[in-house]
């Protein structure tokens, strides 16, 4: 598996036998949940700078609105 969490591409797919697809998806589902409890754990830091990064857009597309919507 690559960097992503896709275990296999859309011709690998069309390639695979029904039989075999059941694990594909079974591989890509756990891969997700990795994935996804990484995120889960992160840390104070990472989620203060998600927040604030969220904030500062925000104000940022709103001032961007009402200036370009006049």
């Amino acid at each position: 598996m690559g960097n992503g969490f896709l275990v296999v591409n859309e011709k690998a797919w069309e390639d695979t036998p029904p039989e075999s697809r059941d694990k594909l998806i079974f591989l890509t589902l756990q891969a997700i949940d990795q994935r996804l409890c990484k995120l889960e754990k992160a840390g104070f830091y990472h989620k203060a700078c998600a927040t604030g990064g969220g904030i500062f857009g925000g104000i940022i597309a709103a001032l961007g609105i009402k200036w370009l919507g006049n």
